[in-house]
């Protein structure tokens, strides 16, 4: 083929049309950088990196920086949810609004959890949920085993078994006695049923997910709940007695009397040997007013299990009584009314909780005294000076806020003047607080035990706490905020003691009427010298704690 050259004309378009086409480009290539450039600094406006990336040099701090905000943030997120859930022990997914205390009152529990709870402890807990949704009130198998009862006869064995809890005594004595029936429920792989009693359903929301802890209102042994006693032909250590205990006859169900006047038929329930044949029973039905868990930890049978669940011993009623005790909205309501106007903005907060054990009201000189004294000694509250008007302050003065726990007014009156009328001689500023004083207990009024309950919470959200010997309000409280309190020793002669109070070994309750037998040698035992964990109470010469071997020597 015959090429021709180009002309003049021809050449200058071609380089007419190249130029315009490597303009073109650069319009493209300009645009693609602005752009970018763009982009880039509206991500790092709407997210600025932290000072110390600021004043790094390297272009790719930005981006490193934007990655680890949102790491933080999801690390964040985690830590409230897992606060929220108080450690793993509740799970998500319950309705809030129907029980605001369940998830707020991480926000209240300033310190939040004393110890992590074990995994095992939370698997348990959440293999519990599933039984008792499987078991629960009107399930095939709760009709199935309430219909034997109902005909008195045990025809054959279901994969559902269960421990009735009686509502019975004050309302210490029932949070520590569910408390105790929980873990015994936990431990023998039992469904919890409880009592509602007059007023537990308005004090208390369901602590279980899509299923209900409450006894039905036409459960067949209702009506004989208040004439259970020692003489009832059901119960167990009447049946010890009368050597009716016969494994290859199981009856339809056992009444379990574990009340402080029982008897050592009655205690016998401690040994491994009876829980073989308790074990068969399809109902148990419990009444009790002792937090009987220290026991629990002596038994051979339940050793191991007990141990992969609270390794350390002195966090069980800690851990369970976050897990099942949950305020009700009108409960919750007096509880955060209170704490948002009196307790919030102070620097510390000192829970004291007055239990006097005398036929007379009260108040006592001696007791306010041994209260003074306490607090003084161990530094708890400042000393005032009644020799000056007030104080040349500068600055904000550090602030305290006591809140006082009593049915007498008396004692809050004279400590609340005492701060008034002169000045500390630290310079702190103290509150003092008491929420009611009803004079004396009225354990079947609903309005007395809401506010109870709400004093016993206030009490568990002080950073110290001063408490009763004896008394099962300050267990709860101690126990709940896991505090190990000062306790007040029991005045004789109406004197006060001298000390006045010493610090607890744990923050777990004690167990006031604990057997004291050997079931392997049959014979009796100091049952607080057994184990290194379970000691005798501070409080209670008698009685039995669990503690911590780590920390307490």
């Amino acid at each position: 083929m015959k090429k021709f050259p180009l002309s003049h004309s021809d050449l200058d378009s071609k380089c007419a049309f190249t130029f315009s086409l490597m303009r073109l480009m650069a319009f493209f290539v300009a645009t693609f950088v602005l752009c970018s450039v763009i982009f880039s600094v509206s991500v790092v406006l709407r997210d600025p990196p932290s000072d110390a990336a600021l004043r790094e040099p390297s272009s790719l701090t930005p981006l490193f920086q934007i990655t680890q905000d949102l790491d933080n943030d999801t690390s964040d997120s985690v830590q409230l949810l897992r606060d929220k859930l108080h450690g793993g022990l509740l799970v998500d997914g319950f309705d809030e609004n129907s029980c605001l205390s369940r998830y707020q009152s991480a926000e209240y529990h300033l310190k939040g959890l004393s110890g992590n709870p074990s995994s095992y402890l939370i698997s348990r807990l959440r293999k519990y949920e599933a039984q008792h949704k499987q078991c629960g009130p009107y399930t095939e198998f709760y009709n199935k085993t309430v219909e034997q009862l109902r005909s008195g006869k045990f025809t054959e064995s279901s994969p559902c078994k269960y421990v009735v809890w009686i509502s019975f005594s004050g309302l210490g004595n029932r949070i520590l006695t569910l408390a105790s029936a929980f873990l015994y429920a936990l431990l023998t792989n039992r469904v919890l049923l409880v009592d509602p009693g007059v007023d537990m359903a308005d004090l208390f929301c369901e602590p279980f997910p899509d299923t209900s802890w409450f006894l039905p209102a036409d459960f067949p042994l209702t009506a004989q709940f208040n004439s259970f006693s020692q003489k009832s032909d059901e119960c167990h250590g009447k049946m010890l007695k009368n050597k009716l205990v016969v494994n290859s006859n199981v009856p339809s169900f056992v009444y379990l009397h574990i009340v402080h006047d029982y008897d050592d038929h009655d205690k016998l329930f401690f040994c491994d040997e009876e829980q073989h044949f308790l074990q068969e029973v399809p109902w148990l039905v419990m009444k009790t007013d002792n937090y009987f868990v220290p026991s629990l930890f002596l038994m051979p049978s339940f050793e191991q299990e007990l141990n992969d669940l609270f390794p350390n011993k002195e966090t069980v009623f800690h851990f369970l009584g976050r897990y099942l005790f949950h305020p009700t909205n009108s409960v919750w309501g007096l509880v955060t009314r209170y704490y948002q106007a009196y307790l919030a903005k102070a620097d510390e907060r000192v829970g004291i909780q007055i239990r006097v054990f005398d036929t007379e009201p009260g108040p006592f000189q001696h007791v306010l005294d041994q209260i003074l004294a306490c607090t003084s000694k161990h530094k708890l509250l400042p000393d005032v000076n009644n020799q000056q008007d007030a104080t040349n302050s500068s600055g904000s003065p550090k602030s305290k806020a006591v809140l006082m726990a009593s049915l007498s007014s008396g004692y809050f009156e004279k400590v609340r003047d005492m701060y008034w009328e002169y000045p500390t001689v630290t310079g702190e500023v103290v509150g003092v607080y008491q929420p009611s004083h009803e004079g004396y207990q009225q354990t079947q009024k609903q309005m007395h035990n809401q506010k109870a309950w709400a004093e016993m919470y206030l009490l568990s959200l002080t950073d110290v706490l001063v408490t009763s010997s004896w008394s099962t309000f300050g267990y709860v409280a101690q126990g709940l905020g896991g505090l190990k309190p000062w306790i007040l020793y029991k005045p004789e002669n109406r004197t006060a003691p001298d000390p006045p109070c010493r610090r607890a070994m744990s923050m777990e309750p004690c167990f006031h009427a604990p057997p004291f037998y050997d079931c392997k040698a049959k014979r009796g035992t100091d049952t607080g010298e057994l184990v290194p964990y379970v000691r005798h109470c501070e409080d209670m010469s008698w009685g039995l704690k669990l503690v911590d071997t780590d920390t307490y020597r």
